[in-house]
């Protein structure tokens, strides 16, 4: 009996050191240090705290309106650090299209059996149905058009006949043009005379507008899914033969598996998928902080890979960006001149009420309320903490109810008053004081953010050291049909750049035009230029088939 025992422990025993050995093997294939697994595992159990709101940041509270006189001194200091080759566009382009065609795909995916029944007047059908008839208005209907027919397909005909099923099957599946796992850089966006152009082509042509020095360099970095990279590759390469005269400098980088996190389930233990292994997931767009460092770049352009428009409508990005460039190169100019004087001599006391009337007027960083009450030396090592910084200038467009982040007031970890950009999952909204202060914002973070990444000396900051790390997020998943938690990192622009000088400037809500959903491409921003004669043909025609 005991022998039998002895054997039953024995198998258990071993069945645990199975067990151990395969976890052990998962955490070191994931790229995940065990040390931040564990420290990942405690934050789920003990939660992000919220921020704490002060105010929303205003025009003249906050906000810099840029004034006519000022633009032309702007441009100008936006020349010169174009032209010396400063200058690069860093764009995130890693998503996923899935959705941009969220309700196509449920559409699709109802019924393998069936047509879809587009009768009805749920959202995802009126989506679909909207989708379906405005099909000439989109960029990729050529394209479409020609590999249905490729294949033995009519479109035409598909529309007429109401064969959705066989439209949706080309636009969202491999065997078409596969919409429904492409990145969403490379769905055209666009319509031109001969050709259509994706975000990537879009993102290029506005780099040859303000990026291009004197050499006629022009210097770009997409961030990419590894799956899409060789694709993604391919297609920027065929679309900068249109620029000829442009020498490009275009690299990419993935997202880091070492920045994952791991997924836990509603105990706050470790998550098994139905294959009994551990979960890890991407930690949203923060993860890209390591990216922007490990750039080592100058004078940064960020910007999502949906926000663009067409030639038409450029205007505007083409001023805005210039402006907010100037805008950085001038406070980076009178900021190193500072820190210098703070780092190398003893500053006099008219010295330092300079650099004080800088730092709280211009920069709008208050000093802490016992400044006046220190000796000089101190003075000047509070001085240097506050500008001895990266620079960032973020442009802010009128709220219009998009969802996202804005610009606040907050406290920060001394409690002195400090502009951030704050989204709704980091405030606790069921503060009623809080939940009024984010309903009041007046502005939105559309991400057009230039970045100062490098010091007085030329040297580039270690951007992993000025992270706020308490400004991640926990959401609620699921998985194999269990719920799990996630937990994404302090987002790139949020909790990312807590500790950099923040400057906020309001921009046109023209500068901002992303595409969420592919109907969204229907919008007048992102439509061609259209002639007098061709617009009233085209409203003739749209009003013969109402009839």
């Amino acid at each position: 009996m005991k022998s039998s025992n002895k054997k039953d422990n024995n198998k258990d025993f071993e069945s645990v050191i199975r067990e151990a050995e395969k976890i052990i093997q998962q955490i070191i294939h994931s790229g995940v240090a065990e040390e931040t697994i564990v420290e990942q595992i405690r934050r789920f159990r003990s939660g992000f705290p919220s921020t704490p709101l002060l105010r929303p940041c205003t025009p003249g509270d906050g906000i810099t309106v840029i004034d006519v006189q000022q633009q032309s001194a702007l441009l100008k200091s936006y020349k010169q650090a174009v032209n010396e080759g400063r200058i690069t566009k860093f764009v995130p382009a890693s998503g996923a299209a899935t959705r941009m065609f969220k309700s196509l795909l449920a559409v699709y995916n109802s019924d393998k059996d069936e047509l879809p029944d587009l009768s009805g007047n749920d959202e995802n059908t009126l989506f679909c149905r909207k989708f379906i008839a405005s099909l000439p208005k989109f960029a990729f209907y050529g394209e479409l058009k020609k590999l249905m027919a490729d294949n033995g397909a009519d479109l035409e005909n598909a529309c007429r006949d109401m064969d959705f099923r066989t439209i949706l099957h080309y636009v969202l599946s491999p065997e078409g043009m596969d919409f429904g796992s492409l990145p969403k850089g490379l769905i055209p966006f666009h319509s031109y005379d001969e050709y259509s152009r994706t975000p990537f082509a879009e993102h290029i042509a506005e780099a040859v507008e303000y990026a291009q020095d004197t050499e006629n360099k022009a210097r770009m970095h997409f961030t990419v899914a590894p799956q899409h990279r060789e694709r993604i590759e391919k297609h920027v390469a065929e679309s900068i033969k249109r620029y000829p005269e442009i020498e490009f400098h275009i690299t990419y980088s993935e997202q880091r598996k070492q920045t994952n996190t791991i997924a836990v389930d509603l105990n706050g233990e470790g998550f098994r998928t139905d294959d009994g292994k551990l979960l890890f997931r991407p930690a949203g767009h923060g993860a890209l902080l390591i990216n922007l460092n490990e750039l080592e770049g100058d004078i940064i352009f960020l910007k999502n890979i949906d926000n663009v428009v067409p030639d038409h409508l450029k205007a505007d990005t083409f001023k805005y960006k210039k402006l907010l460039g100037g805008l950085l190169v001038r406070l980076q100019n009178e900021t190193f001149g500072y820190v210098r004087q703070l780092k190398e001599s003893n500053v006099s006391r008219e010295g330092l009420a300079k650099i004080e009337k800088f730092t709280t007027d211009k920069l709008a960083i208050p000093l802490p309320d016992n400044y006046d009450s220190m000796t000089t030396e101190q003075k000047q090592v509070c001085l240097l903490s506050k500008l001895h910084r990266p620079i960032r200038v973020c442009g802010m467009v009128e709220n219009t109810g998009e969802p996202g982040g804005g610009p606040f007031w907050v406290a920060d970890y001394e409690g002195i008053p400090a502009k951030q950009i704050v989204e709704k999952s980091q405030v606790d909204l069921d503060d009623p004081g809080q939940a009024e202060c984010m309903k009041k914002t007046t502005h939105f973070n559309p991400v057009d953010i230039i970045c100062g990444l490098r010091d007085f000396e030329g040297k580039p900051f270690n951007l992993l050291e000025r992270i706020d790390r308490d400004t991640g997020f926990i959401s609620v998943k699921s998985k194999d049909g269990k719920n799990l938690k996630a937990m994404e990192l302090p987002g790139l622009w949020n909790g990312s750049m807590a500790d950099w000088i923040t400057i906020f400037v309001e921009v046109p809500l023209s500068t901002f035009s992303p595409v969420k959903t592919v109907n969204d491409l229907l919008k007048a921003e992102h439509q061609p230029s259209m002639r007098p004669a061709e617009s009233l043909k085209m409203v003739s025609e749209t009003s013969s088939n109402q009839r």
